[in-house]
């Protein structure tokens, strides 16, 4: 069953027009008539209301029946995109932590003494140019990787 014909019977069964039902979820009529008539699909805020007025349960509500109806396809899609964002954002941040790391060892390197000790050696902290180099390609490897998996997510849809 789809989630319109949900909606309609769930409002029928306990005696309500379009504008109680809508005053019973605090939303407009528009909003309920937009649902109706699969315009739009509600959110989980609102599938959790329901379930809390109505007392029914939330499989029932989102699956329907066997059949996957528009309700559970929209709850699949956001989860996927959630999971991508986060992705995204992880990427992002890991890419520019590693990013600051190299400017950092940049910073220490200038910044340090080099001095001669009393045997001729030289204190040099050299390594620092290679370790800031290191991290700053990681880092943009990091967020060009990133990138091209968010487009390519992109081109997909």
């Amino acid at each position: 069953m789809e989630f319109s014909d949900q909606i309609k019977q769930l409002r029928k069964e306990n005696n309500l027009s379009q504008v109680q039902y809508a005053k019973k979820l605090h939303v407009t009529r528009q909003a309920v008539s937009n649902w109706k008539n699969n315009r739009n699909l509600l959110d989980l805020e609102m599938l959790i209301e329901i379930n809390r007025v109505f007392h029914i349960s939330l499989d029932q509500l989102i699956l329907g029946d066997d059949n996957m109806n528009k309700m559970t396809q929209k709850l699949i899609k956001d989860t996927d995109e959630n999971r991508k964002a986060k992705y995204n954002m992880i990427t992002t941040l890991i890419g520019g932590f590693l990013m600051i790391l190299g400017f950092v060892c940049f910073f220490i390197k200038a910044n340090s003494v080099e001095y001669v000790d009393k045997q001729g050696f030289l204190h040099e902290n050299f390594y620092l140019i290679l370790v800031s180099y290191l991290f700053l390609f990681a880092g943009i490897i990091v967020l060009i990787a990133g990138g091209i998996v968010y487009l390519r997510n992109k081109h997909k849809h």
